[in-house]
């Protein structure tokens, strides 16, 4: 079952060596309608914690000259909100770990300061001056202040199974892990962006929540995910569907496996399931990424031995943002990780019998979170 909950695999994973060199993150991401004029205006919050068992008094910034010199690897807690848009931003606020309240187990909660995050909640709040952003570019993110204080509720999941599982994570045969809680989740609350307020409501936030977690990122890195769906069969909206495909060259015992994504469709209550991992599917995957001038574009085919996606996805460069992470390494090789909250595109359905294909359903899909990046050589 792809759609199976399992809030242990959102518990902190920064346990024996991925303490001393490992990342786990909550990522959330959402639709707010501005208050003055109900204009839709995409968000993401996401709390990032590096490298655990490092900790010192204050954050240890992992890009910062004289740590590379003396071989200090990142440490800390990072809340990351921002928004997309014409006016996108990224913004980082850092923890040390003495000043983090962490519940490991599930279900998780992190607390620094008025920053929380749980299964149920996000509160928090950013400012950065220009002077600041300026002044700190280990800090790797830009100027600008937001707050937030939401209720979540997480109605579909994507569970990939066992290749999450708790002996491969033992094992750490992976060198980057994925769950997500919840590919379609429901926001209710405000965030207030540069002094103008949003109202988050549940039918409308077309919410998503996920986790990852491990050693290290991938390279190309790809995601797509979205549960504002209309279906151009009955042209209706699909209240009960969601889709989410991610990945791109997971590396397994640290041998890279090229151009592999995870990939599912939920639709309407039936399951389709795109995951390599589960050999009986017999899953195969073909990817593109492409730059214009104008715009980014994704196509992804997808087939297993019942069903074939077709996802066709686009997302205006303006409204995006280059997100920035660094390694537990210290190292920063993604310097061009596309990321954007308003994409748009189709997908296409198809059972298959042999080689015969018949159209389930032709969706279109909007408000879709999207990512593309790729190593610097």
């Amino acid at each position: 079952m792809i759609n199976k909950h399992d809030i242990t695999r959102n518990a902190c994973m920064l346990r024996g060596p991925l303490a001393h060199k490992g990342y786990d993150w909550w990522w959330h991401s959402l639709t707010a309608q501005d208050a003055e004029t109900g204009e839709d205006k995409p968000f993401f919050i996401e709390y990032f914690v590096c490298n655990p068992a490092l900790g010192e008094e204050e954050p240890v910034f992992g890009q910062l000259p004289e740590n590379k010199e003396a071989g200090k690897l990142p440490s800390y807690l990072m809340v990351k909100a921002g928004t997309w848009g014409e006016e996108h931003f990224q913004l980082h606020r850092f923890f040390g770990w003495k000043d983090v309240h962490l519940h490991p187990d599930a279900p998780f909660k992190i607390k620094a300061d008025d920053c929380i995050a749980s299964e149920s909640r996000l509160k928090g709040h950013i400012s950065i001056s220009k002077e600041e952003a300026e002044a700190h570019p280990e800090w790797m993110c830009d100027a600008g202040e937001i707050s937030w204080d939401l209720k979540v509720k997480k109605l579909i999941a994507f569970n990939v199974g066992y290749g999450a599982s708790k002996p491969l994570r033992d094992a750490e045969a992976f060198a980057m892990y994925w769950h997500a809680e919840g590919m379609k989740t429901v926001y209710k609350g405000t965030i207030t962006c540069n002094g103008r307020k949003y109202i988050v409501v549940p039918e409308k936030s077309y919410g998503y929540a996920d986790k990852n977690w491990g050693r290290d990122f991938t390279s190309p890195w790809v995601w797509l995910s979205s549960n504002c769906l209309f279906s151009k069969k009955t042209g209706e909206q699909l209240k009960n569907s969601a889709f989410d495909i991610g990945g791109g060259r997971p590396k397994v015992y640290f041998v890279p496996l090229d151009r592999r994504l995870l990939g599912a469709m939920y639709y309407e209550g039936r399951e389709f399931d795109f995951n390599f991992s589960k050999l009986h599917l017999n899953v195969k995957t073909e990817f593109s990424f492409e730059e214009k001038a104008d715009v980014v574009v994704w196509h992804v085919r997808q087939e297993n031995n019942s069903a074939v996606m077709e996802t066709e996805v686009f997302c205006r460069k303006a409204d995006m943002l280059f997100v920035n992470y660094e390694a537990p390494d210290g190292s920063k090789k993604h310097n061009r990780l596309w990321n954007g909250g308003n994409g748009w595109g189709t997908v296409k359905l198809y059972e298959k019998d042999g080689d015969k294909l018949t159209l389930i359903d032709e969706i279109e899909a909007t408000h879709i979170g999207c990512e593309y990046g790729e190593y610097d050589e």
